[in-house]
């Protein structure tokens, strides 16, 4: 992490290596009781798959963790790395599945050509960013991407947009900030950006969640079928 980064990726990156191993062994496949999610991805696939394309781009799971959402991309079939703001997360992540690629890296700056991605996924990654980031980063995301390519977001809902500060977690001294938005306010940064949405699902809470899960597909323009 760069000296001149924002305060906040820099408290970001801290926070996470700090609870990485907890973390990773208190959620090492939140998927795995979440059909819906699971369906989403899917859903996600068949999007990145363009018909008669000779060569698919590789798709990028941006805020990756520790690799179970690249993981079960791999296993339906796409090319598909990591990237994640934590060092201590990539570490855990290349060490689970040393079949894939994880990278240390920011969603705020990605160190990717134009046009190369066939597709990025970011669950819950966007919730430590403040609003006036989500601009510039749906831009990036816009400019990697090949034109028809998707993106699938998932974040923390609610009837308005929110912000909490957590200074601990899983027995940790952190400084995190999460965000919740209303699918309406991402959907407006998203097409800000030139993406446009596909589909919006919102999740009521289960378990331990406090509030509902929103997801949002959206798309670079492309050609049809792409």
């Amino acid at each position: 992490m760069r000296a001149d980064s924002p305060e906040f990726l820099q408290s970001t990156q801290a926070s996470y290596d700090a609870i990485a191993e907890d973390y990773a062994a208190g959620f090492p496949d939140s998927l795995a009781g979440r059909p819906l999610e699971r369906a989403l991805l899917t859903a996600f696939v068949d999007l990145v798959r363009a018909p008669g394309a000779p060569v698919q781009p590789p798709v990028a799971d941006i805020g990756s963790g520790p690799g179970y959402v690249a993981a079960r991309l791999h296993d339906l079939g796409l090319p598909v790395f990591g990237v994640d703001v934590s060092p201590r997360m990539v570490a855990l992540a290349r060490r689970a599945h040393p079949q894939l690629r994880f990278h240390v890296g920011s969603m705020t700056a990605l160190d990717l050509p134009d046009e190369t991605l066939g597709g990025i996924v970011a669950l819950y990654s966007i919730i430590h960013l403040p609003d006036e980031h989500l601009p510039s980063v749906f831009a990036g995301f816009h400019r990697v991407l090949v034109p028809g390519a998707p993106v699938l977001l998932g974040f923390q809902s609610g009837a308005e947009d929110g912000r909490a500060h957590l200074t601990e977690r899983f027995g940790q001294e952190i400084s995190l900030d999460y965000y919740w938005r209303t699918p309406e306010t991402v959907a407006a940064r998203l097409k800000e950006a030139g993406l446009q949405l596909h589909a919006r699902v919102l999740r009521e809470a289960e378990g331990e969640e406090q509030r509902p899960q929103a997801f949002l597909l959206a798309r670079k323009p492309g050609p049809a079928g792409a």
